[in-house]
């Protein structure tokens, strides 16, 4: 399917879900620390979410049971909260949410660290972090999709990271998923023209070790397959005619 271009009117109602999606994480990322289950965490954000007046666009989606993915360690993706796994010092652990505003979607997914955290977990989260500004700095009318990819990938690997394969960014916008994919790792063609008016998730997940991952027996929760920390950073994105617009982005990272 062709890329959407968003209309003046989706803009504004999608730049107004990011701003809430934003303040959700900023409250979120205050109630991590040891002995918080990540079911509570779960609580929270719907509650969060609903009392903005929006809809978790995660909650049933294809049959996810949460409104919050929360995703410790070595899970890449899509962790189910439970009551049984408490948050431990030292621990990572990786929020993506996602709302819905006067029927638009933002997402976007931070990667926290549990008290103190050994210097590795805290280069991975800055790193994978950063990587997400690395390729948006290439997101722009007239660049193509995949250079953002390929920006993501150079950086990440002069730390000796790899990026998840099996799963990648996306467009957004009426839909929680929508055209085009925005792999995470280097790509040999193009991709499509950016053009004015896109909107896009991009989402980099990055492993320590190998980029391989498996699926839990709850058919949601994603793990790398060597055990080893992963994080997640996301924002939606606007393309505009000059520097993109972050709709996802907390008052503290302006």
């Amino acid at each position: 399917m062709p890329v959407t271009i968003k209309s003046s009117r989706e803009i504004a109602l999608m730049r107004e879900a990011g701003k809430r999606l934003a303040e959700v994480h900023t409250r979120l990322r205050d109630v991590i620390e040891p002995g918080i289950s990540t079911k509570e965490i779960d609580r929270l954000g719907r509650e969060m979410i609903e009392g903005m007046g929006c809809i978790p666009s995660f909650l049933n989606y294809n049959g996810y049971p949460a409104s919050i993915c929360v995703s410790v360690n070595d899970e890449v993706v899509h962790g189910i909260p439970s009551e049984d796994v408490i948050l431990q010092e030292g621990d990572i652990v990786s929020l993506d949410a996602g709302l819905i505003y006067e029927g638009y979607h933002a997402d976007a997914a931070r990667t926290h660290g549990v008290g103190t955290v050994s210097p590795q977990a805290k280069q991975l989260m800055n790193v994978t972090r950063q990587s997400f500004f690395e390729g948006v700095r290439f997101a722009r009318e007239g660049n193509h999709l995949h250079d953002i990819s390929n920006a993501i990938d150079a950086y990440i690997r002069r730390f000796g990271y790899t990026a998840v394969r099996d799963l990648v960014g996306h467009g957004i916008g009426s839909q929680l998923h929508e055209d085009p994919q925005i792999p995470n790792f280097t790509q040999r063609r193009k991709g499509p023209m950016l053009k004015a008016g896109m909107t896009l998730a991009v989402e980099p997940m990055i492993n320590i070790g190998r980029p391989d991952v498996e699926w839990l027996d709850d058919d949601w929760t994603v793990v790398t397959e060597d055990g080893t920390l992963s994080a997640h950073y996301e924002n939606t994105i606007l393309i505009t005619d000059g520097e993109p617009e972050i709709f996802t982005l907390e008052l503290c990272e302006q």
